[in-house]
């Protein structure tokens, strides 16, 4: 009785900060587990929780963590705990009655997944044994990580003026990761753990997200004027006008630019769908950078 978009499923994975990020607790090989939700369709990913060592890392420090588009708590061992998990569930359940659905959340059975009475929420728990593995074990999560892992090895310290990323880099470049995950890859796993039919008319495409530039628009957006742009002094332009204009920025002032821009997102942000347009400016900067 419930369609794909009505199908939810939720599953726990694990990522390493990298070694000497900057905070407290955060040493090198410190775990983070992030629980990931997403529905049968593709068409909803519920945003990160990630769970570390830490109870109050420096780096949170003035962000206003009710508008970020994931969420941190402090957790045993960075483990997800019964009590953790109930929280989140509470606030998945009044994020569906907020939108007026009743879903189905798949999940595995064991002592970290208590079976709460929840108004929009069906719980249903799936065996450990059984054939119909998690979703999120056929290639979501590792999809997940594969686009972490992406985003941390083009990390610009010298054009950054930083060292290492800290943790809020990391929720940051997990959030965008997650954003990266496909939909169509998400269908194609929900159907390959048997929880959708099997609907052959569609072919899974792992393009680039829609909201994401490619490379050939930015080159269009790049020159306006198209190649007529150095033809001289348009009409009306004088040599005060122009010396007026200031130079090209260097790579590091943008960067720098944008990590200004980032902090007065963090303090002053409304809404967490502001940082899904910051993120795609950042994407498109990184993209001309790296010619």
């Amino acid at each position: 009785s419930y369609a794909p978009a009505e199908i939810f499923a939720c599953g726990e994975t694990a990522v390493l900060l990298p070694a000497g990020a900057p905070g407290k607790g955060e040493s090198t090989g410190e775990r983070l587990t992030l629980l990931l939700c997403a529905n049968a369709s593709g068409s909803e990913k519920v945003p990160l929780r990630a769970v570390g060592d830490s109870p109050r890392p420096r780096c949170l420090r003035g962000v206003n963590l009710e508008q970020m588009p994931w969420s941190y708590r402090a957790g045993s061992l960075a483990g997800l705990t019964a009590p953790l998990f109930a929280e989140w569930l509470r606030e998945f359940n009044e994020a569906m009655r907020r939108q007026g659905k009743s879903v189905l959340l798949l999940l595995a059975k064991h002592e970290a997944h208590p079976s709460l009475q929840l108004s929009n929420v069906r719980m249903v728990f799936v065996p450990p044994a059984t054939a119909l593995a998690q979703p999120l074990d056929r290639g979501i999560a590792s999809d997940l990580k594969g686009h972490y892992r992406r985003r941390l090895l083009r990390w610009l310290p010298a054009e950054r003026g930083a060292g290492q990323p800290s943790l809020l880099d990391v929720l940051h470049m997990l959030a965008q990761a997650w954003g990266d995950v496909h939909p169509g890859l998400i269908a194609s796993c929900f159907r390959a753990a048997g929880f959708t039919p099997d609907a052959s008319a569609e072919a899974v495409s792992l393009t680039s997200a829609p909201g994401l530039l490619g490379r050939e628009q930015l080159e269009r957006d790049g020159d306006p004027a198209g190649a007529d742009g150095d033809e001289g002094m348009a009409e009306g332009e004088d040599a005060g006008e122009l010396a007026a204009v200031p130079p090209c920025p260097s790579e590091r002032e943008v960067w720098r630019s944008l990590a200004t821009l980032r902090r007065y997102l963090e303090c002053q942000a409304t809404s967490p769908d502001l940082f899904q347009a910051f993120y795609e400016l950042e994407d498109a900067v990184h993209m001309v950078s790296a010619g």
